[in-house]
């Protein structure tokens, strides 16, 4: 059997891991939560324990944070560490770090039609750049811009942190909450897990009956199968929030070729969220809403993409 590398998608909750054989062939995929590990050394030697202590001589991470020099501190987790020295800690003849989303933008051009689900309509452009982004703990973003070789460059940008710009009175008293509490308001800050929560938390302070502390799960949850009013009206409110970041990113990088959804809440929302006002708030766009009607979104349902995506930046490093 080849040697394997070893690839990761490391976000703010869990890592997961999977051994890399072959061109898109993963093996031995485990996810791992952060919690249960004080560093990223620790959650390697659980998964290569767990998996026979395989030899590995390569590596691919992707990683929720901005990949700026040797230097790791992440965003929203607790782990921080030099890429060097967990090399050299793990026996690693190489190891690359690159931004998560970066990874799963590598993945777009491997993904099958079963992996992903359309958003409404749309067809996409030959040449185009592909826009990727996607709630979760954070907000990832990231794009592949064709080249004149047939190759994809993956764009590596911290575009989840642009500012939050409120669309109607009920976003408008979002921000100024936001603003109250945080400073910045981020299209972060309302497009994440915890961003979920706090819309969800806000409207409870504005009603007669205030909200109760609900993880962002759970106001998914009571809204989907429920029926819950304010968890209908906190959901509602983030796709739309979501469908102007999307329209946003496209507008900016001209992304014809499509748009894609990641992350861990969306491809969660199953059937609601194409009757969500993701589509419509997408498409508002005054003069250029004949454009973005034109640009087909997908929500990716694939497993685990990301790994594919970081298994592909190997072989491409292999390949040089």
């Amino acid at each position: 059997m080849p040697e394997a590398g070893l690839v990761a998608d490391i976000g703010g909750t869990h890592a997961r891991f999977a051994l890399s054989r072959a061109p898109g062939v993963l093996d031995r995929v485990r996810t791992l939560p952060l919690a249960d590990h004080a560093t990223i050394e620790s959650a390697v030697a659980a998964y290569l324990g767990g998996c026979g202590r395989p030899r590995v001589r390569r590596a691919v991470f992707g990683i929720a944070n901005p990949v700026l020099g040797d230097q790791i501190r992440m965003t929203n987790a607790s782990w921080s560490f030099s890429i060097e020295a967990t090399r050299r800690a793990l026996g690693l003849d190489a190891l690359t770090l690159i931004n998560d989303f970066t990874a799963l933008a590598l993945s777009l051009p491997l993904l099958a039609p079963a992996d992903l689900t359309p958003v409404g309509q749309g067809t996409p452009a030959p040449d185009a750049p592909l826009a990727l982004l996607g709630p979760g703990t954070g907000l990832g973003v990231s794009a592949l811009i064709p080249g004149p070789d047939g190759q994809w460059t993956p764009l590596s940008g911290e575009g989840g942190h642009v500012d939050f710009a409120p669309r109607t009175d009920r976003e408008l008293a979002l921000w100024h909450a936001a603003r109250a509490r945080f400073g910045h308001v981020s299209m972060e800050r309302l497009l994440s897990g915890p961003g979920l929560e706090f819309i969800y938390q806000a409207l409870g302070d504005d009603a007669a009956d205030p909200a109760g502390t609900l993880s962002a799960a759970e106001i998914s949850t009571r809204a989907l199968d429920d029926r819950q009013p304010r968890c209908i009206e906190a959901l509602d409110t983030f796709c739309a929030i979501l469908g102007t970041a999307a329209a946003d990113l496209a507008l900016t990088l001209g992304a014809r070729g499509g748009v894609y959804i990641g992350g861990g809440i969306i491809p969660r929302l199953g059937g609601y969220f194409s009757t969500s006002p993701f589509r419509q708030r997408f498409e508002d766009k005054g003069r250029f809403s004949s454009y973005l009607a034109a640009i087909p979104v997908s929500v990716i349902t694939a497993g685990h993409a990301a790994l594919l995506g970081a298994a592909a930046c190997l072989d491409r490093m292999d390949a040089r």
